[in-house]
C-alpha cells in the first residue's frame, strides 16, 4: 500500500492529489480498455482455453489444477482456520445477514378501483457471480458481502471467482457454503462469467470489486449481464497486470438486488 502524505503542501497541491485520486477510475480505465477488449475477445470465442491460457499466464494455474475448487478443499481450509478467525466469520456473517434482510424489497400490492389490482412482485435472480480479488492479502471479507446478500435474496446459483484462493477466502466459502467456486481472476473471469465457457455457465449479474482491469471488464459486460457499480481498487498500484486480480477492493454495492 502506497501512503499519500500531504502534510506540509499547499492547499492547491493537496487539492490537486485529491482530485487526481477521485478521478483515476475514469482515467486509468480507458487506458487499459483495449487490452482488457482483447481479453474479453478470446473468452468469448475460445472458452475455457482462453480463460486457462490468461490464467496460467497471470495467476500461476497449473494444467493440474481444475478450475473448480472442491468442497473437499475448501473444508480443509475451514479445519485448519483458528477458532477466533473462525468466530470472526460468523459473527460478520450474522450482521451482513441481518442486514441484507432489513434491505430486502417486499412484495405488495392493493386494489385503488372495484376489480383492479395493482403492486410489485419480487423475485430474485437465477445466477449471481461474485469476485473476489486475491491481492496481497485475503479477502473473505469480500466473499462474505457477497454471497450472504444473495443468499437473502434468494439468488438459487451463487459462482465465485477468485484466483489463487489463499485459505481464508477458501475457509469463508465454505462457511457460506459456496458449491461453485472458481480459481481464475481478472477480466478472464469477468468474461467467463458473463459469456459463459464449456465449464462456467454465465450468471444474471456479477458483483465484487476488482483492479482496473476487472473494473472495465466489468463496465464492458455490463450491457448484457447486470454489474453492480465499477467498484476499483482502493490503492494504487501502476504495476498491475491485466489479467492479474490483484488489488484491495471497496465491497461497495454488492447487495444482490432481486430482480423486480
Amino acid at each position: 500500500m502506497r501512503i499519500l502524505k500531504t502534510f506540509g503542501n499547499s492547499a492547491d497541491t493537496t487539492e490537486t492529489a485529491i482530485r487526481q485520486l477521485e478521478q483515476r477510475g475514469a482515467v486509468n480505465t480507458a487506458k487499459v480498455d483495449a487490452v482488457v477488449q482483447g481479453i474479453l475477445a478470446a473468452v468469448r470465442e475460445r472458452g475455457d482455453a482462453a480463460v486457462r491460457e490468461y490464467a496460467a499466464t497471470f495467476d500461476s494455474l497449473t494444467e493440474e489444477q481444475p478450475l473448480l475448487v472442491s468442497r473437499q478443499e475448501m473444508q480443509a481450509a475451514w479445519d485448519s482456520t483458528s477458532e477466533e478467525l473462525k468466530a470472526a466469520m460468523r459473527l460478520a456473517q450474522a450482521n451482513i445477514r441481518a442486514f441484507a434482510e432489513k434491505q430486502l424489497p417486499r412484495a405488495w400490492s392493493f386494489q385503488p378501483t372495484q376489480g383492479m389490482e395493482v403492486g410489485q412482485v419480487i423475485r430474485p435472480l437465477g445466477s449471481v457471480g461474485c469476485y473476489v480479488p486475491g491481492g496481497r492479502y485475503p479477502l473473505p471479507s469480500t466473499l462474505l458481502m457477497t454471497t450472504t446478500p444473495a443468499q437473502v435474496a434468494g439468488v438459487e446459483r451463487i459462482v465465485v471467482c477468485s484466483p489463487k484462493p489463499a485459505t481464508e477466502t477458501l475457509a469463508a466459502a465454505y462457511l457460506a457454503g459456496v458449491t461453485e467456486f472458481y480459481r481464475i481472476g481478472g477480466a478472464q473471469a469477468i468474461a467467463a462469467l458473463a459469456f459463459g465457457t464449456s465449464t462456467i455457465a454465465a450468471v444474471d449479474k456479477i458483483v465484487g470489486p476488482g483492479n482496473l482491469y476487472v473494473t472495465a471488464a466489468k463496465i464492458a459486460v455490463s450491457h448484457q449481464t447486470g454489474i453492480d457499480m465499477p467498484a476499483g481498487p482502493t490503492e494504487i498500484n501502476p504495476d498491475h497486470q491485466p489479467g492479474r486480480s490483484g488489488g484491495r477492493g471497496c465491497a461497495r454495492g454488492k447487495t444482490t438486488i432481486p430482480n423486480q
